[in-house]
């Protein structure tokens, strides 16, 4: 076979490993509009000629296309900042070329330098300048005149060398070279795709309630119209997304009792997520709770303090699921006709049947699928938290998130899988626009640093949107049993600080934490099986703290929401922990120092990187405690910090360069 001969060797750059990007795939990496998206690559060539390289951006599709140019940051690694500026798909390209411009610059002040003859030196400048202006493009008036006023400078020897070297050296002329240089030998790599997500994909605080319980009394459970009265407290809190589990009928058959007896009670509830009766399924809403106008209510309620109301999208169902009986090829069926319920050996789910995704009709059960999601959009739901995606065809989901950005790019998924990384990382990757994450068994020092590090400092960054939460309704953490109020302090500035996105559920502010039984993650009269009165008024709760540090989030949001610029710094102390969030340019700075013992005080040095504070060695700064009020003038590396979490968990420090 003929050996193919390259381009008479006219693309000598190399341009590879480039971020953002998913695995070398089609797939978007992640994006937000308004945040700055920091592409990088190896762009190198043989030879020692100095190189320029740029990224181009734009919309799919569109010719409209805007350069941003990269710098060299070292060994062959360049990078550049570009800010999308709309929601949807958005693509780039790193392109790279010899700088034949600037190599000449560089070796003709190396010459004059050396007290070498540059005469022709100078000739060859002025050839390179006058093939711009021959190259056959339009070429702006000014642009022109400029051109040639350069050229007539490079051959005028009665200039000296000195001189005519600070002329061709003015930025404003090599960058203008540099514009025009001949793109037909520029190597390109791309276009390789991000999604563009609204700020609230990236940054967000989420607070989950289960409407039934807001109101109940007498054995029975609240309305929409109760649960609102409580949404002026929740946002008054910070949060920006009132979470519900679901909302719809809930099956009899076999429904589950209080703290997840198999029998239930004639005025027990029943679990949310055993989803569908004769009232309706997917699309309906339980009449206790008043109906779909009373969810309509409750949206437009949640909209006019500054929430979004975000639905939990279950792809299972009760037996008594509409689905049951009007698509029944849609389930599992056992050797005797009869339909498989949930099971994770030994536990069984006997109200539940999971959805069977190999059915031969797996077109219509999708589209179905689709329609449930589209259906609530229709009323004003644009965030979805997705029940155990990992158990359903990571295709499905690919296609799913696919079809419903086609026309609402504003669509926010959160997956809720706490499972094996590889599928967690996986569903990142294929559209899910926010993810749990391990935050809630991470509590050593150790343990915290290396997934913060993993999280912020990895590839995953492109992709993976972590969402930290110190509680769920299946999960109260040995931390929160024992560690008493301190410990919900502490998770609380964790979660809020170390990850742009987080959520707590409802009761966290109340120091909820006794669990079903000794070694169990389950709490004690869980929720999610009866309804829960609570007294929100009590003297005690975290309420304000909370409204405190989403307040410290929002101020500083530039710094939170940024999470590639995450950094840990040293403490001496093992329970102490230290990191800093910043922007991209050092101007937001927060350092946090936190205790991780809930029970006692800790006394430490930390050793702060000041590079990546934006300080300079023996600078004297201020350090202002966004939590407690105070202000201290700091100088240098090593400072000392006395943590009491009876008192407050650490430190949020406001980092301020003293002039």
């Amino acid at each position: 076979m003929a050996v193919r001969r390259p381009e008479a060797c006219a693309r000598r750059v190399v341009v590879e490993h480039v971020r953002p990007t998913v695995d070398c795939t089609d797939l978007p990496a992640k994006a937000a509009a308004g945040q700055p998206v920091r592409v990088s690559a190896d762009v190198f060539a043989d030879g020692h000629d100095l190189l320029v390289a740029w990224v181009r951006h734009g919309r799919p599709g569109s010719r409209q296309r805007v350069e941003v140019p990269m710098t060299a940051v070292g060994n062959d690694h360049w990078q550049a900042l570009f800010t999308p500026p709309a929601v949807g798909p958005w693509e780039f390209e790193v392109v790279g070329m010899v700088d034949d411009y600037g190599t000449w610059l560089r070796d003709l002040r190396v010459r004059i330098a050396a007290g070498q003859d540059v005469a022709v030196e100078f000739e060859v400048g002025a050839r390179l300048v006058e093939q711009r202006l021959d190259a056959g493009r339009r070429l702006r008036e000014a642009d022109r005149s400029a051109l040639a006023k350069l050229v007539a400078a490079l051959r005028d020897g009665s200039r000296s060398d000195a001189d005519r070297l600070t002329e061709a050296a003015r930025l404003p002329l090599v960058a203008l070279m540099q514009r025009l240089a001949d793109r037909q030998r520029a190597t390109a790599a791309g276009p390789f795709p991000l999604f563009v997500d609204r700020e609230l994909g990236v940054f967000s605080a989420w607070y989950e309630m289960f409407p039934r319980s807001e109101g109940a009394a007498g054995g029975r459970g609240g309305t929409f119209d109760t649960a609102a009265e409580r949404l002026p407290a929740i946002a008054a809190m910070g949060f920006d997304i009132v979470y519900l589990p679901p909302i719809h009928p809930i099956g009899t058959t076999f429904r589950k009792g209080a703290n997840n007896a198999l029998e239930a009670a004639p005025s027990d509830p029943g679990s949310p997520w055993a989803i569908g009766s004769e009232a309706g399924g997917h699309t309906a809403v339980h009449p206790d709770l008043g109906g779909l106008d009373a969810f309509d209510r409750f949206v437009a309620r949640a909209r006019a303090v500054g929430l979004e109301v975000a639905l939990d999208y279950a792809l299972q169902t009760a037996p008594d699921h509409p689905w049951v009986r009007e698509h029944p090829q849609w389930f599992k069926h056992r050797p005797d006709g009869t339909i498989r319920y949930a099971e994770n050996p030994p536990k069984r789910y006997q109200d539940i049947y999971p959805i069977d995704f190999d059915t031969e009709d797996r077109e219509a059960l999708w589209d179905a699928l689709r329609d449930v999601v589209l259906f609530w959009i229709d009323h004003g739901v644009s965030v979805f938290r997705v029940d155990n995606p990992h158990t359903k065809p990571i295709p499905f989901w690919q296609w799913l998130i696919a079809s419903v950005r086609e026309k609402h790019p504003e669509v926010v998924f959160l997956a809720e899988a706490f499972t094996r990384p590889r599928v967690m990382q996986r569903l990142a990757k294929v559209g899910f626009t926010q993810s749990y994450t391990y935050f809630t068994w991470r509590n050593a020092r150790w343990e915290i640093e290396e997934y913060l590090r993993e999280l912020s400092q990895s590839e995953m960054v492109d992709w993976f949107r972590p969402n930290f939460w110190p509680n769920t309704p299946d999960i109260l953490h040995a931390t929160l049993q024992y560690g008493g109020p301190a410990a919900f302090r502490l998770r609380l500035v964790l979660a809020a600080l170390a990850a742009p996105s987080w959520g707590m559920y409802s009761g966290y502010e109340l120091y909820e934490n006794t669990p079903l039984r000794e070694g169990s993650e389950e709490y004690l009269n869980s929720e999610k099986y009866q309804y829960r009165r609570r007294d929100w008024g009590r003297a005690d709760s975290l309420a304000p703290l909370v409204t405190r540090v989403n307040d410290i989030r929002r101020r500083h949001r530039c710094a939170v929401g940024l999470l590639r610029t995450l950094h840990i710094h040293h403490a001496d102390n093992e329970s102490v922990l230290c990191f800093s969030r910043s922007d991209d340019a050092r101007d937001d700075v927060l350092l946090v120092v936190l205790n991780l013992d809930p029970s006692s005080v800790r006394e430490t040095t930390v050793w702060l990187d000041l590079g990546a504070l934006g300080l300079q060695d023996n600078q004297y700064y201020e350090v202002h405690d966004e939590l407690g009020g105070n202000t201290w003038v700091w100088h240098g590396a090593g400072n000392y910090v006395r943590l009491d979490p009876a008192v407050q968990p650490g430190h949020v420090f406001h980092v301020r360069p003293r002039p």
